[in-house]
């Protein structure tokens, strides 16, 4: 059955509060104060930034301005879906405004093609359909007035290439007020998609953003995923992110309340810590071990080279590789994931627990850029990448 909004930018949480478009968040219960971990400030700023109203696209006039590219167009209500095809079978959409990836189906040895993003369908507040889930961008950028502003609201500047060889769509999101100018550029090869982001800062003082590019990968479940080339990368275990692409099951609420209860566990333990150790050497003992296996608990050292996704998990790995792999035994195929410009990866799984190939059959990997944010002097620019490539031809 067809819904006429099917990709309606109204979107909606499954039990918490919505947050504002396009940012990462933390659930509402979580204070906003620097977390601390060992001896490192890490600080999650919770964005407040209101949101955008989107406005009516011309499809008419991207399909006479744009033709010839491998694009088709489609209007959606107030929001454009454009679709990218090669010769080859590759595709991938694109939603406008709110540059959202819905789909990148790729040509396998077998001769189909397979869906390899996973998105999520369902009714919002006011009965409308929503999406959620494929690959989309959450950044929140900071000037020195401490004023913050996300990119919400896309609009298309160019499209290269052809359906022969590669297919470049690029969107373009600025603030004017605080002089930022963000470009959001999708590359479509034969064997490749690539999303990038610039950032260029046209202020006189420093720009900090933080953010990632996050991608729904879908598998036939958890459980019979794995990856590839993660051993030895150091991580730190963090409660999920929540953006309005963003899909968390339901039931991962109480791991949520475990990781708040550790966090405020850390911090307790080392405020009793400093006023027992004069009263009591023994108490002062447990306390140190209690805050060691603490600690043990949110950071580690990734041990596994061939790591299945089974368990729910949400962590931050700081020190990945370039590449790596991720294997669906189930569907018999394979994603490499690599970055540029990025020094995090975040990973989320939301275990083996749910229905096979159901609604929470996928792998959240995102590109980051959260313990350590993004620093713009004046008239400086960066750009960073993410590309899914296909091994599977």
């Amino acid at each position: 059955m067809a819904y006429s909004s099917i990709f309606s930018t109204n979107f909606t949480r499954f039990s918490y509060t919505r947050p504002v478009n396009h940012q990462l968040s933390y659930p509402p219960s979580l204070p906003s104060t620097s977390l601390q971990y060992s001896n490192n400030r890490r600080e999650f700023p919770v964005p407040s930034v209101a949101s955008i109203p989107y406005q009516p696209i011309n499809v008419d006039y991207l399909e006479g301005e744009f033709r010839g590219h491998g694009v088709t167009f489609e209007s959606i209500d107030d929001s454009c879906v454009a679709k990218m095809a090669l010769d080859n079978g590759s595709t991938a959409t694109l939603m406008l405004p709110s540059g959202l990836i819905t789909s990148y189906k790729a040509p396998m040895w077998h001769g189909g093609a397979v869906e390899l993003l996973h998105t999520s369908v369902f009714e919002g507040d006011e009965g409308e359909a929503v999406i959620q889930g494929g690959v989309s961008l959450a950044l929140n950028c900071e000037g020195d007035n401490e004023v913050s502003w996300s990119p919400s609201n896309w609009t298309l500047r160019d499209i290269r290439g052809n359906s022969k060889d590669s297919i470049k769509v690029e969107m373009i999101s600025g603030d004017s007020e605080n002089l930022v100018e963000t470009r959001h550029i999708v590359t479509l090869q034969e064997d490749v998609l690539s999303s990038e982001i610039l950032v260029s800062n046209s202020k006189p003082s420093p720009l900090q953003w933080t953010g990632s590019i996050m991608s729904h990968l879908t598998v036939s479940s958890p459980e019979a995923t794995y990856a590839l080339g993660l051993e030895g990368s150091n991580f730190l275990n963090i409660p999920p992110f929540l953006s309005n692409f963003g899909i968390i099951p339901p039931d991962f609420d109480q791991q949520i309340d475990s990781y708040i209860g550790q966090l405020w566990s850390q911090m307790g333990l080392k405020r009793f810590f400093s006023g027992s150790a004069q009263r009591n050497e023994k108490n002062a003992s447990k306390v140190k071990r209690k805050q060691r296996e603490s600690e043990e608990e949110m950071e580690g050292e990734e041990e596994d080279g061939y790591k299945q996704l089974n368990k729910q998990m949400s962590r931050i790995y700081t020190s990945a590789p370039r590449f790596f792999t991720v294997i669906d035994r189930g569907r018999r195929n394979s994603i490499v994931v690599g970055r540029d410009g990025f020094d995090e990866v975040y990973m989320f799984s939301p275990g083996s627990n749910h229905e096979i190939y159901g609604e929470y059959a996928y792998i959240c990997i995102g590109q980051s850029a959260m313990l350590k944010p993004v620093i713009l002097g004046p008239g400086e620019v960066w750009l960073g990448c993410q590309h899914l490539h296909n091994p599977n031809l």
